[in-house]
């Protein structure tokens, strides 16, 4: 073949340049906190774990290109750090540091000449589009409970934040029980224990209406007060408790709202320990009792696996409310530590958990708590040297507000769930 390629005028070596339409894309994940990079490639950069070093190569040619996507969203947390090799990156050389901390994005780079070097094409941020859409919960609704017997009533609360008065439950009365979210738009409460004080393991499930179906014969092992929160957009989790000494065992509800065996779970064992969605689709765990109140917090990824102990920030206490608020956030609020309190804890997207902040409204604990209006919740009922039945409203900012003189039958240690969208 005689004659100029003409689709390749940039490049002096004969070699015909691949275009981003022919990138090679490499058909391994880069998980480590280091990788060397080929021209003509495109890879995917996941820094759940750590932040990664990429090395370009140390020779180029004009037309040369590389793409880098962030694989698992986490750049944001974690960042990735380009070293040029000794070519130029935009004009500067590579004593200068190049990083890119966006989570969802990709960049497209492509080497000029000496002069500029490496010059990025594109370097966008793609949208957060789940496959499992994270649909925000209007509706909450408070139910069973402790009010100097156990009761099977609930009340709902409309998107407002205005709590109903009784209805009359269905399924077994019972106190310590606790319950989440799952399949979008329902809820679920389980476990608890019974007028006879006795551990139950048994769960109603919630329709998008609020209505409470009758007792399921639960699986895994009665206990009470365990934690739950939802996880993986519509599905939940159980986990923490007693079953006359403290546990750590979990159970998964898949989005049909049905209660998986029991897993063996990670992290302090515990009863009265708060748990609430974040970031879309995880679940924080935070505090409790050993027999001593702790201060930890065990986060929950988006495949229901919780990881270990992770020391938290603020007053070590126990039966404390948790909910989701702002679509992305969690807030625990309340508890005791020997005497009640109304501190809250605001916890990131990111699961961290920040330092003691004053609360608003009458210190209690064994309280519940919920999401509303989308993006807001709600702290209902407790007790102080006396079941009470008032409410506490948060905004969708994580703020607080003064008591509202509930409805309702006063009592303790209930559930509570978002529903209804």
């Amino acid at each position: 073949m005689s004659g100029i390629v003409q689709n390749n005028i940039l490049r002096s070596s004969g070699t015909i340049a691949v275009s981003a339409a022919g990138l090679n894309w490499s058909d391994t994940i880069i998980t480590g906190s280091t990788v060397t990079v080929e021209s003509g490639n495109g890879y995917w950069i996941n820094t759940t774990s750590n932040t990664c070093t990429i090395t370009l190569p140390s020779s180029a040619e004009s037309g040369d290109q590389i793409v880098l996507i962030d694989y698992a969203r986490t750049w944001g947390t974690n960042k990735i750090i380009i070293d040029s090799n000794g070519l130029n990156y935009q004009g500067n050389s590579d004593a200068y540091t190049v990083e890119y901390t966006t989570d969802g994005q990709s960049v497209n780079i492509v080497y000029s000449d000496a002069t500029k070097g490496w010059l990025p094409l594109e370097d966008d941020v793609t949208a957060f589009e789940p496959g499992s859409p994270f649909i925000p919960l209007q509706l909450a609704l408070f139910a069973y409970g402790e009010a100097g017997s156990t009761v099977s009533l609930k009340n709902l609360v409309n998107s407002s934040g205005v709590v109903g008065s009784d209805v009359s439950g269905v399924g077994t009365a019972r106190y310590a029980c606790s319950a989440a979210g799952y399949g979008n738009n329902k809820a679920i409460f389980a476990y608890g224990a019974n007028s006879g004080y006795a551990d139950i393991s048994l769960s109603n499930l919630v329709n998008s209406s609020g209505v409470i179906a009758a007792d399921v014969t639960g699986v895994g092992t009665a206990r009470e007060s365990p934690g739950a929160g939802t996880y993986g957009y519509d599905k939940a989790v159980f986990a923490y408790g007693t079953t006359g000494s403290v546990t750590n065992i979990k159970n998964l509800v898949n989005n049909s709202g049905v209660v998986a065996a029991d897993v063996t779970g990670v992290g302090t064992a515990r009863r009265y320990s708060a748990a609430s969605k974040y970031s879309g689709d995880k679940v924080i765990f935070g505090f409790g009792t050993t027999g001593s109140v702790v201060g930890v917090t065990n986060l929950c990824n988006n495949l229901g696996v919780i990881a270990a102990d992770v020391s938290a920030v603020g007053t070590a206490r126990e039966a404390l409310g948790a909910a989701p608020y702002g679509t992305d956030k969690a807030i625990f609020a309340y508890g005791t530590a020997g005497g009640g309190v109304n501190t809250r804890n605001l916890v990131s997207n990111v699961g961290v958990v920040a330092s003691d902040a004053s609360g608003a409204g009458t210190a209690r604990h064994y309280l519940k708590a919920a999401t509303y209006g989308g993006d807001k919740a709600i702290f209902a009922y407790g007790y102080t040297n006396a079941n009470v039945s008032m409410s506490n409203l948060c905004s969708n900012t994580g703020v607080v507000a003064s008591d509202v003189s509930g409805v309702g039958t006063a009592r303790r240690l209930l559930g509570a769930a978002g529903y209804g969208n």
